[in-house]
């Protein structure tokens, strides 16, 4: 049962971008690792074999092989970052993949819909290429200079300075 408490603060850390995968997709789970005072990004990479809850409690899990044993992680769905490859399953749960060995643990790939997913990638890389240059016309229009430039030009007025 979920009060009005808890529904507001649900809905303040509920992220908008989540991306859109499935059971059975091949999925690299970016998460930050934290060695005593350095931070590092690691790359988990493996089949979703299920989903559950709903909310900000949401969470999936991911299961890969490392040398011959089957490792299975689960991670929050609006705490990492995810890139997919789509898989073509039938089921809501792939469990049965534990019991698999060696080419039997594969999973088809979705060839039409991850054609899809490549064309929506290009196409908000090529919008944000858009805007990056839009705004660079802007900056240069009104005569503005890069910080790159600014720097070389500092740079410069620094080394004649040193040499007078």
């Amino acid at each position: 049962m979920q009060t009005k408490f808890m529904a507001l603060v649900d809905s303040q850390n509920l992220k908008t971008d989540v991306p859109d995968f499935q059971i059975g997709d091949r999925v690299e789970v970016h998460q930050r690792i934290l060695d005593g005072v350095k931070e590092r990004i690691q790359i988990f990479e493996g089949d979703v074999i299920a989903r559950q809850n709903g909310g900000v409690r949401e969470t999936f899990v991911v299961r890969r092989l490392v040398q011959g044993e089957g490792v299975e992680r689960i991670f929050p769905i609006h705490s990492p970052r995810i890139a997919k490859k789509a898989g073509l399953v039938r089921r809501a749960k792939l469990y049965y993949l534990r019991d698999r060995v060696g080419k039997a643990t594969k999973i088809r790939d979705d060839v039409l819909r991850q054609t899809k997913i490549d064309a929506d990638l290009k196409a908000a890389a090529e919008s944000t290429a858009k805007a990056a240059q839009a705004a660079a016309a802007k900056v240069t229009a009104e005569g503005g200079v890069s910080k790159t430039a600014q720097k070389k030009k500092a740079r410069k007025e620094a080394e004649a300075a040193k040499k007078k």
